[in-house]
């Protein structure tokens, strides 16, 4: 009795290790072959089990092969983004962040947008008159200390003058070139839109200055509160910058529609979708929480549903870790 119940219970160990023994080649086939179809599907897809496993938001682009175009990549952005100090007085006309740089570019955001005033032969960050208590080089440590942490990632940097000039005995290009110069190994200076690869570890220039050199991606023709097309040699930019927003609605539309072109594109276009602006109030002062706490949640919900494809960069006012997670989302 005791030798047949031996028999019975090997026989049954023996058809378990069978079974898994299977079921795991099918697995790893069935995987094999979902990884080669998404491989062929999408440049941005890495094999299938890596894309089952948690991305780290800090590190989202090591999941992104080197081939991939920028272009080709949905970007959480800020706008302002070194504007974390309002106004005296009147609050909701200055502020566009609560995060720092470090935290932001920690929460998946690859976009910044960076105003600077030339002062002293050097770079403050103001939003508009009101001075953001931050200097480029600060802005700069953070980002090269990022970058040296998360050699996988890229940040792609719009740099424009902002407010009045003061004190100054150079262009500010030629102050701006004095920044490069202190890491020059830390920039992308080239005019083209690059692959990722190529722009690991580094800040990829998008330039609102003049400059008498090419130097980054030229996005100087930059057109007041509207939509616009910028046509460089081999370069296109579309870019969604509706800022003085009378009506969300109307903002919405110009968001939404600019994700959806983002999406079909095929000609390797750079969309740039500015979802910030602000509501002009009594006396034509701006409201800015009044534009973000609307669209923020509609960018959620659009996110939420549509969980896959290119929608461009987006510049966001009061970016959040979880609106830029749902982003980062969608190359996967």
């Amino acid at each position: 009795m005791f030798k047949k119940r031996m028999k019975r219970m090997t026989a049954i160990a023996l058809g378990v290790v069978t079974a898994s023994i299977f079921f795991s080649c099918s697995n790893d086939s069935l995987l094999e072959r979902d990884s080669n179809e998404n491989n062929g599907a999408s440049l941005a897809k890495v094999n299938s089990r890596n894309s089952l496993a948690p991305i780290e938001m800090n590190s989202w682009m090591s999941g992104l092969q080197d081939n991939i175009s920028l272009s080709k990549i949905s970007i959480p952005g800020t706008h302002d983004s070194g504007a974390r100090v309002d106004a005296p007085v009147v609050s909701g006309t200055a502020k566009t962040q609560d995060l720092s740089i470090a935290e932001q570019l920690n929460a998946g955001v690859r976009f910044l947008d960076i105003r600077c005033r030339h002062i002293d032969n050097a770079f403050t960050i103001h939003h508009g008159a009101i001075y953001q208590n931050l200097n480029f080089d600060d802005v700069l440590n953070a980002c090269y200390t990022f970058l040296n942490s998360h050699p996988s990632e890229t940040i792609i940097m719009s740099v424009k003058e902002e407010y009045d000039a003061s004190n100054t005995t150079r262009s500010f290009e030629q102050t701006f070139d004095s920044y490069v110069q202190k890491n020059p190994s830390k920039w992308d200076l080239g005019s083209n839109i690059p692959t990722l690869g190529a722009v690991r570890g580094k800040i990829k220039l998008l330039r609102r200055f003049s400059s008498g050199a090419t130097k980054g991606i030229n996005a100087s023709p930059w057109a007041d509160n509207t939509t616009f097309d910028i046509n460089n040699s081999g370069v296109q930019l579309k870019v969604q910058d509706y800022y003085k927003v009378t009506n969300n609605d109307d903002k919405w539309n110009g968001i939404s529609s600019l994700l959806n072109e983002a999406k079909n594109d095929s000609n390797g276009k750079l969309f740039v979708n500015f979802t910030s602006g602000y509501k002009p109030g009594i006396f034509g002062i701006p409201s800015i929480p009044t534009v973000s706490n609307n669209i923020n949640p509609r960018l959620k919900t659009f996110f939420q549903t549509n969980t896959h494809g290119s929608f461009g960069i987006m510049p966001i006012d009061f970016v959040n870790a979880e609106l830029s997670e749902l982003i980062v989302k969608t190359n996967f």
